[in-house]
C-alpha cells in the first residue's frame, strides 16, 4: 500500500481510516475507507496517488453551491463519482451576503454569545434526522461492494465526518475511536484556512474571524448532538441502523465483511 499519509498539495485532509478499533475487537482494514476534503483541487501529483489507491467510489457530499464555487472532482480514471448532497453547516446565500458585507453587528446578532456552534449542532441533529435516506444509501453502497471508498464533502469535517462516524457505527467501531478520528481534523495541516477579510481594520477583521471560527472547528460537542438525536429520536445505535436506514443484518454483515479485519 501507498503512503496513506501523504503530503497531497492541493487536497486537505485526507487520511485512511484503517486500524480503527471496533468493539469485538476486529479493526477497520487499511485501504478500504478513506476521507478528505474536497478533490477539485488536487494536483498532478497528487491524482497520482489517489489513483494508486484502487478507489471504486467517490462519495461527495457537496451541494451544487459547493461545486460551482470549488468546481468538480479531478477525473480518476475507474472510479465511479457519486454525488449525494448534505446539508452545509455554512450554507445559506444570505448568510455568506451577511459575512460578505462585514456587518460586524449583523455578525455578531447571528454568531455571537454561542450561537454559531448552536448552528452548527443543529444541523449536524438535521443530517441525522432528515437524511437517513442519503446514509442508507451510503451504507448500501458499502454493503454492496463500493470500496475502496472515499467519503468527502468540501472541507471533509462535518458532512463527510459526519457520514464517516455513521459508517463506523454501522461497523461497531468504539465510540472513544470515533470522536478521536472525527477530532483529527483540527489538526494544523488539515483544517480549513479563514482568509482576513481585505478592507476591514484588523481588530474587526480578527473579531469576525473569531465568531466564524467554531463554523470551521471540529468540536466533540458537534458529534454528542449527532449522537443524542440518534438516541431522542430511535432510543438505540441499533433502531437507528435497522430502522432509520433499514440496514438488515445481512446487509450489516456485508458490510463488516468488507470494511473490517481481525
Amino acid at each position: 500500500m501507498p503512503s496513506t499519509e501523504p503530503e497531497l498539495a492541493g487536497v486537505r485532509n485526507f487520511r485512511d481510516l484503517g486500524g480503527l478499533p471496533t468493539a469485538d475487537g476486529r479493526r477497520v482494514r487499511p485501504g478500504v475507507l478513506f476521507r478528505s476534503g474536497h478533490l477539485a483541487h488536487a494536483t498532478e501529483a497528487d491524482a497520482v496517488f489517489l489513483g494508486s489507491l484502487g478507489l471504486h467510489t467517490v462519495f461527495d457530499f457537496r451541494n451544487a453551491a459547493d461545486i460551482e464555487l470549488d468546481g468538480s472532482d479531478v477525473a480518476l480514471a475507474g472510479v465511479r463519482n457519486v454525488n449525494i448532497p448534505l446539508n452545509d453547516p455554512a450554507a445559506g446565500a444570505e448568510f455568506w451576503q451577511m459575512i460578505r458585507a462585514r456587518d460586524l453587528a449583523q455578525v455578531r446578532a447571528v454568531l455571537a454569545e454561542g450561537r454559531a456552534a448552536g448552528r452548527m449542532m443543529q444541523t449536524y441533529r438535521e443530517i441525522i434526522t432528515t437524511r437517513t435516506a442519503e446514509q442508507s444509501r451510503v451504507l448500501h453502497a458499502l454493503a454492496d461492494a463500493s470500496v475502496p471508498a472515499l467519503m468527502h464533502c468540501a472541507a471533509g469535517k462535518d458532512r463527510a465526518g459526519l457520514t464517516v462516524a455513521v459508517t463506523l457505527l454501522a461497523l461497531g467501531v468504539d465510540a472513544e475511536a470515533i470522536e478521536a478520528d472525527y477530532l483529527e481534523s483540527n489538526a494544523l495541516h488539515r483544517r480549513y484556512r479563514v482568509q482576513r477579510a481585505e478592507g476591514l481594520d484588523a481588530t474587526t477583521s480578527d473579531e469576525i474571524t473569531q465568531l466564524l471560527s467554531p463554523l470551521f472547528e471540529a468540536r466533540a460537542e458537534y458529534l454528542a448532538a449527532a449522537f443524542a438525536a440518534i438516541e431522542e429520536t430511535w432510543g438505540t445505535t441499533e433502531r437507528y441502523l435497522t430502522e432509520g436506514l433499514s440496514l438488515a443484518p445481512e446487509a450489516r454483515e456485508r458490510l463488516r465483511g468488507h470494511l473490517l479485519t481481525d
